[in-house]
């Protein structure tokens, strides 16, 4: 495993854009709540961490992972003064098919997000084989996924800034 013992959440604050003057906003499923809620809480406090109001942050909850692709799609109509999404979800395979359906279907939907709009949309989706590789994923030994999409978020938004004429 690659993300054996490493803990992928640090991040050096000096390189990262100061977040003061984005607008985020974070769609999260309530499927596996523990595990979201977790990854969510790393996402914000890195926002704040590198310079993000509260204010400046809007969050939504979809029932599951499937529902992110069109939360995030309703947010950025809604708040087009957004500067980027983030998508938190927790699919954990089971004994059926549908683990494969859901993943393939959100990350299509998120990909097609990010070609057909304007504003960033961060995938973070844990798509782990079991509840304890979700737990060291979410805020355990390996770290936040959802500080990991904070930092992506930041970068992308600032990017998004930049490429503007």
């Amino acid at each position: 495993m690659a993300t054996a013992n490493t803990n992928l959440s640090a991040y050096d604050k000096s390189t990262i854009p100061n977040a003061k003057d984005f607008r985020f906003g974070i769609v999260v499923s309530e499927w596996n709540e523990e595990i979201t809620q977790g990854m969510f809480q790393g996402a914000f406090d890195a926002i704040i961490d590198c310079g993000g109001i509260k204010e400046n942050i809007v969050r939504w909850n979809v029932p599951g992972s499937f529902e992110l692709i069109y939360g995030a799609k309703k947010m950025t109509q809604a708040f087009d003064m957004l500067d980027a999404v983030i998508v938190i979800g927790s699919v954990i395979q089971g004994e059926t098919k549908h683990f494969d359906y859901v993943c393939e279907a959100v990350s299509q939907g998120i990909k097609d997000l990010n070609i057909q709009g304007d504003i960033p949309v961060i995938f973070c989706v844990l798509t782990d084989n079991n509840w304890q590789q979700a737990k060291e994923r979410s805020g355990g030994k390996h770290g936040n996924k959802g500080t990991e999409a904070a930092i992506a978020a930041i970068k992308m938004a600032q990017l998004r800034k930049d490429a503007r004429f």
